[in-house]
């Protein structure tokens, strides 16, 4: 039984056609421990990410979403059926699936609890735009960075002449709000430290606060920080758009499956090959034509 299992995923991976692959199906053989040993099995890449982090993860509203508030961890309508979601990460994850023969599973989960969950094996890769941190290294192991982005400041206009950088944030008579678990909140809490800090539970909360002149500043990364500009057209909004930090993002597993590892670094280096990655990058980040149905 293990040798069939073994021949079927080593045939999947040498179809696929990412450089190197021959070399990797020989080197896997593959451990019967591996993250891939289940994909192949259950016939599912089953990714772990939260959705509402634009324009990585969002709730397509053509599928009839009407609910003012959504309970990560399973977004479904009446009925059963799935919210859509759409993203940069949601079409990453099709390609990924699709060069594993499998089909993709997105599950939904709350970031401050997306690495115990990973652990717990409800999923077998986190997504999501997760920053490569020393701390998370030492619970996750992290594929090779596919990008890097850094945080940014959305700020309430009220302020914009007395602040013209993070810098200027360093003090308890400014409100910034950002998201629990995230580097956002680190940067906070480690670069203006006596800001008044107040969490938020969504990047979206914490960038409407300071929109509706609740919060003085929300700090998040470049790319939703971008997004809800274009999409906010407003006088109360300045963007500070020079990122003050400097952070890698990668694809996050459990420790010790190099096979898994392997095959997530040949895909990587595949896709940026391929003219893939910059397509679908485009797609998110240049275009706009998704905006009016993003949620």
């Amino acid at each position: 039984m293990l040798k069939q299992f073994e021949f079927r995923l080593i045939l999947i991976l040498m179809v696929v056609g990412l450089g190197g692959i021959p070399a990797l199906a020989a080197d896997v053989a593959f451990s019967k421990n591996s993250t891939l040993a289940g994909i192949i099995q259950r016939g599912e890449l089953r990714i772990g990410l939260e959705a509402g982090y634009m324009p990585f993860e969002m709730i397509d509203t053509r599928s009839g979403l009407r609910q003012k508030e959504i309970r990560h961890g399973g977004l479904r309508q009446k009925g059963g059926r799935q919210l859509s979601l759409m993203g940069f990460d949601i079409d990453i994850g099709i390609e990924m699936a699709n060069a594993l023969g499998v089909k993709p599973v997105f599950v939904d989960t709350l970031w401050t609890s997306i690495l115990p969950a990973l652990k717990l094996e409800r999923f077998d890769i986190i997504f999501g735009g997760m920053s490569v941190t020393e701390a998370r290294q030492t619970q996750v192991d992290f594929a090779d960075p596919f990008m890097t982005v850094g945080q940014t400041v959305l700020l309430n206009a009220r302020h914009e002449k007395a602040v013209k950088s993070y810098e200027d944030l360093d003090d308890s008579t400014y409100t910034v709000v950002s998201k629990p678990g995230t580097t956002g909140e680190a940067a906070v809490l480690k670069m203006i430290p006596r800001a008044t800090y107040m969490p938020v539970n969504t990047e979206m909360e914490g960038a409407m606060r300071v929109l509706e002149g609740k919060a003085d500043a929300f700090v998040y990364d470049l790319p939703f920080n971008a997004v809800f500009k274009a999409m906010h057209p407003s006088e109360s909004l300045i963007f500070l758009d020079k990122p003050f930090t400097k952070e890698p993002i990668a694809w996050a597993i459990r420790k010790n499956d190099p096979d898994f590892l392997k095959f997530l670094n040949e895909f990587l280096a595949q896709i940026k090959a391929d003219g893939r990655f910059d397509k679908i990058y485009d797609k998110w980040f240049k275009e706009t034509s998704w905006h009016r149905f993003a949620r």
